[in-house]
């Protein structure tokens, strides 16, 4: 059966299919954030409170069972310090959102910070990893998709939630989806443009914007591929990081190298986790066996695309996300990337598409926002 639960806001569905035994599903949070920043801070957090207290006391969420040296938040204080001062410099009204969700969640702010920064204080290591997410879009013919597995360590798929977030004063909403507490990871918004993401390794990580929060800044400010483009090459981050764009006109993938930047455009984007363009691909630091994956990750997407019809509906796309080698699974060790998560965006219509865990074993979430592109244009 169909559960449709129109509310104040976006639509959100479950729909029917392939899924796990009865009792077995995991749940997507679904949380509204609407107001000025602190105040739509305060509200995730009151929200999900008490289990984003619960993952900051499992080590430091869950940093102490990942990292090889001990960490502490007396340790990393510094960090977090220098961290702050660029994030409130560079996207002050975040800032106040991180301060609302501590004060809402009943944390510090250095632990509201810290949740905003795991991925960057994890660094990086020259070790193999099992994955890191392969994401792909299209636009031109058929509507524009934009859709990539979330392979991460860590079991985080317990801590998936969506956000729809509608800033007071701002022309437009987006629905973000969300990890522990991020402000940010990937989504849409109201304007038609798709954001999503992949990591890739090489540089200096230093004090800067997280790419998660820089993400979430473009959907706030962006209203389409062009726009999103200019606005991040204003942007500071502190990690290597791809981002992939989309709208109804194109698609993007922007690799940050430093304070360097490389940008393609194209009709049909495919981006993995090793840099793809020539100028960056000699300062790559993943690892060969890693690289190796992620190339044939690579190549396996591009050919299930060019089978893929333009008008492909969205279990079409998920059967994409949901066949090995694209889909990663696990061997129980926290340490290792899997597939926690698997999302199809579609702009136009400004929906958000969600697999929680495995995307083979679990069922589709569908998240809609009201007066999106498409509606506005109908």
């Amino acid at each position: 059966m169909i559960r449709t639960e129109p509310g104040a806001g976006p639509e959100t569905v479950t729909e029917p299919g392939a899924g796990p035994e009865s009792g077995t599903e995991l749940k997507v949070p679904f949380v509204r954030i609407h107001g000025d920043p602190y105040t739509c801070g305060h509200r995730h957090g009151a929200e999900l409170g008490e289990r984003l207290r619960d993952f900051v006391g499992d080590g430091l969420a869950r940093l102490a069972r990942i990292m090889p040296d001990p960490v502490s938040m007396r340790s990393l204080r510094d960090t977090l310090a220098a961290h702050r001062a660029e994030i409130e410099s560079q996207t002050p009204r975040l800032a106040e959102e991180i301060r609302g969700l501590a004060a809402g969640a009943g944390l510090t702010e250095d632990e509201a910070l810290l949740l905003q920064l795991r991925r960057e204080i994890m660094g990086y290591r020259r070790i193999p990893v099992a994955g890191d997410c392969t994401t792909y879009a299209r636009a031109g013919d058929g509507p524009p998709v934009l859709a990539q597995t979330v392979d991460l360590n860590g079991d985080l798929d317990d801590q998936i939630s969506v956000l729809h977030v509608a800033p007071t004063g701002s022309p437009r909403q987006a629905l973000v989806l969300s990890f522990g507490g991020l402000l940010g990871y990937l989504g849409v918004n109201s304007d038609g443009l798709a954001v999503g993401l992949n990591l890739v390794l090489g540089g200096a990580w230093r004090p800067g914007l997280p790419p998660y929060l820089a993400i979430r800044h473009v959907l706030d400010t962006a209203s389409g591929v062009d726009e999103a483009v200019e606005i991040l090459r204003g942007l500071r981050l502190t990690s290597s990081r791809t981002l992939v764009l989309c709208d109804s006109r194109k698609t993007a993938w922007l690799e940050f190298l430093g304070d360097d930047l490389r940008i393609t455009e194209a009709d049909v984007t495919t981006h993995t986790n090793h840099f793809l363009h020539p100028d960056f691909a000699p300062h790559d630091e993943l690892n060969v066996f890693a690289r190796n994956f992620s190339r044939q990750r690579l190549d396996t997407c591009r050919g299930a695309l060019a089978e893929l019809p333009s008008d492909a509906g969205v279990e079409d796309h998920f059967a994409v996300l949901s066949a090995p080698p694209i889909r990663v699974e696990g061997n129980g060790d926290i340490r290792r990337e899997r597939t926690v998560a698997a999302v199809v965006l579609r702009p136009g219509p400004g929906e958000l598409h969600v697999r929680p865990g495995d995307p083979a074993r679990s069922r589709t979430h569908t998240f809609r926002l009201p007066g999106s592109a498409e509606g506005r244009a109908a």
